[in-house]
């Protein structure tokens, strides 16, 4: 195993600076090629999805990109009950989590007679991007729906690629059934994307695409940015651990091989004030590499990105995980619950032993579409917010607009903007 490692007391700023600092988005070769696929997918709309289909994979490349709806509910009916069970369950406590985030009007009296409300609704239509491909995600399907059932969405609709035969991956069918999802496509990647965006002859466009994508799904979603709304440009997954001398680094491991399992592109990083600590970390992650059913991609994950760090004290060690602002940030240490207060740039925090990574991708109900490559320090978790906007709807009397004339008159005349002010002083001068 060859995880870079790096001591934070060898660096000077612009060091530290280069390992904290990275990007969500992919390549400027990446962004050019999705956006010339989005851009044919809006001129040709079926026939040019189905061409990207057959050029890259992904669906079907002819015949009708619809599952149709009977192959949704034949999926749930054969899937066994162990986990039929799981999706429900899942799904019940994503439910309990987001309905909590449900938007509150606001109504504020700024002045007599003046008065400003934010209302929010939901938008009309979204577009759910579930991975797919060579593995199956039904979870991100319960991720992506649920929260739009509870936002009140009208019409959802999902993607996701098709596996060699072009066929949506029965578990995605079976979450699609479960959460009442009958417009489903076998399509994914740019095409996908753009195929949401514009619309084709077969897909009718929506307002909002979110889910999680890999870097031709995040650079298509960044060229539709402006003609429909999308969730954030997330990059491959990644994870930060903390640890410290009171770690067990057989759990430690564990979770750091639980997130490197996502892909060769996943980063993961591991940060300690206490060198003893790193190396019995990393000696765990090696004895349990081999028995991994995806170790050779684990391996080129750990090779390619993977980072050991270690810092001179605890405050520093957590001063770089806030830095680095991970997806997912893992705090084992005496004292988790303290110390993950001290982050604020986070997608998702993990505090302690008994809270590993994957709880939060199956089955506490936090949302696992996060920000990644430090986005974190500006983005939070997909919400139910995400799925609708908000309005300001402005009142006022003959009272109000009085005690404010003034403001608006002299602000209006110094910028030059006659018309501002004029509007304002005509409703004295035609009611006196």
């Amino acid at each position: 195993m060859t995880m870079r490692r790096t001591r934070l007391s060898d660096l000077d700023d612009s060091g530290y600076a280069a390992l904290v600092r990275r990007s969500a988005v992919p390549d400027a070769g990446i962004r050019s090629a999705a956006a010339d696929i989005v851009d044919r997918v809006r001129v040709g709309g079926d026939s040019a999805v189905l061409a990207a289909n057959a050029e890259y994979g992904g669906g079907p490349d002819f015949g009708a990109l619809r599952v149709p709806s009977e192959a949704i509910g034949a999926a749930f009916s054969a899937v066994g009950p162990a986990i039929r069970d799981a999706l429900k369950s899942s799904a019940d406590n994503i439910r309990i989590v987001h309905e909590r985030q449900r938007p509150v009007d606001d109504h504020v009296r700024v002045a007599p007679g003046v008065a400003v409300e934010r209302r929010w609704s939901p938008v009309e239509r979204v577009g759910v991007y579930v991975p797919g491909g060579r593995a199956a995600y039904p979870s991100s399907v319960l991720m992506g729906v649920v929260p739009a059932l509870v936002a009140g969405v009208k019409d959802i609709v999902v993607v996701s690629p098709g596996g060699d035969d072009g066929a949506v991956h029965p578990l995605v069918l079976a979450a699609c059934a479960l959460l009442g999802v009958d417009e489903v496509y076998a399509t994914g990647g740019a095409q996908g994307i753009g195929a949401l965006a514009y619309g084709t002859e077969t897909i009718d466009p929506v307002d909002l695409i979110v889910g999680p994508g890999g870097p031709w799904v995040t650079a298509a979603k960044l060229a539709v940015y402006g003609v429909c709304g999308v969730d954030l440009p997330a990059g491959p997954s990644e994870a930060l651990i903390v640890v410290d001398g009171t770690s067990d680094p057989v759990i430690a491991a564990a979770d750091l091989l639980c997130q490197a399992e996502h892909g060769p592109d996943s980063p993961v990083v591991l940060v300690s004030d206490d060198a003893d600590a790193l190396d019995a970390v990393l000696g765990q992650v090696e004895a349990q590499l081999s028995d991994l059913d995806r170790s050779a991609l684990i391996q080129a994950s750990l090779d390619n990105y993977g980072l050991a760090v270690l810092a001179p004290d605890l405050d520093a060690a957590l001063a770089f995980a806030d830095a680095w602002a991970p997806e997912h940030l893992t705090i084992q240490t005496a004292h988790p619950a303290r110390d993950a207060d001290r982050v604020r740039s986070a997608g998702s925090v993990f505090v302690g032993p008994w809270t590993p990574e994957s709880a939060g991708d199956y089955a506490t109900g936090a949302n696992h579409v996060l920000p990644t490559g430090g986005l974190a320090r500006a983005y939070g978790p997909l919400a139910v917010e995400d799925y609708g906007s908000w309005r300001q709807v402005q009142e006022l009397t003959r009272e109000g607009l009085e005690t404010i004339a003034p403001i608006i008159v002299e602000l209006a005349s110094a910028e030059g903007l006659s018309a501002h002010a004029r509007c304002v002083q005509l409703r004295f001068e035609a009611t006196p």
